[in-house]
């Protein structure tokens, strides 16, 4: 099955949870990083630092790739508690780089965030170009998570974990929703699974026959469907998720790799922000 078939995903019909509605009226820093020194921010090591907590699909996604990228001692780290310290779902920790990035900013201090050491502000808090960027840092090897002429696959692959599995799954498991909205999300989710566990059948990667993002992405959607979303699904829902032999196993192999199991709690993932 060609990626172009799982590219078209059924609208679910579901608001927006109050985490999703507190992303969106967060500010939004969507600086990139660079291959120009004349740009404001380049890619040259030492200078930039990712914050972030595992505990969101965000966090978790660019703990992985940063791992696979091997960036530890060109961009570091800074590990967030799973669940954010303030009662507007921010980190107190990120408060000082907010404040000195936005004028009179107020709102939450959000992560994931990537930070200019050398200005003392926020590039980016936007998690999909961060991911990027941190492909193009200078390291050794030649491993990328967006090798050239995947793009576009990758991209769609994106898309349906987005809002095919993670935003189907938290609208099919939401506890005091509409009962035709949470039949019409799950119907979405398993259809994506379904078309999905189609599409990994004698495959070894979901891309190009390599490692790319689009395993981290589908990697990290299943685990959150898998630890968070499935205790909020009645029994049966459960058990037709589970029914996809071809993708778990997927998930269980990268689970195996440092990079990705690395980031799991003991009880397979940190505890999650409420309504991530």
């Amino acid at each position: 099955m060609s990626i172009a078939s799982l590219a078209t995903v059924p609208a679910t019909p579901c608001t927006a949870t109050p985490r999703t509605a507190t992303r969106r009226a967060a500010p939004s820093f969507r600086g990139r990083i660079g291959q120009d020194a004349r740009s404001g921010h380049y890619a040259v090591p030492h200078r930039y630092r990712l914050h972030l907590s595992t505990g969101c699909a965000d966090g978790l996604r660019l703990a992985v790739g940063h791992s696979l990228l091997g960036l530890d001692a060109v961009c570091p780290v800074v590990f967030l508690p799973a669940l954010p310290d303030r009662p507007d779902g921010g980190h107190s920790a990120l408060r000082p780089l907010y404040e000195a990035s936005a004028h009179h900013w107020t709102g939450p201090a959000l992560a994931p965030v990537l930070s200019d050491d050398w200005a003392g502000r926020i590039v980016s808090n936007h998690a999909p170009d961060i991911l990027r960027d941190l492909d193009r840092f200078p390291r050794e090897g030649r491993f990328s998570l967006y090798p050239c002429g995947t793009e576009s696959r990758i991209d769609a692959v994106e898309r349906l974990c987005s809002e095919g599995v993670l935003q189907a799954a938290r609208c099919a498991a939401r506890p005091g929703a509409d009962p035709a909205e949470r039949a019409a999300a799950l119907d979405v989710l398993l259809d994506t699974l379904g078309r999905l566990e189609r599409h990994l059948e004698g495959e070894e990667y979901v891309v190009d026959g390599r490692l790319t993002a689009a395993d981290v992405e589908l990697w990290v959607a299943l685990v959150r469907l898998y630890t968070v979303h499935r205790h909020h699904l009645d029994a049966s829902a459960a058990r037709r998720v589970a029914g996809h032999p071809v993708l778990w196993a997927h998930v269980r192999r990268l689970t195996d790799l440092p990079a990705f199991g690395g980031h799991l709690g003991p009880d397979g993932v940190d505890r999650p922000a409420a309504g991530v």
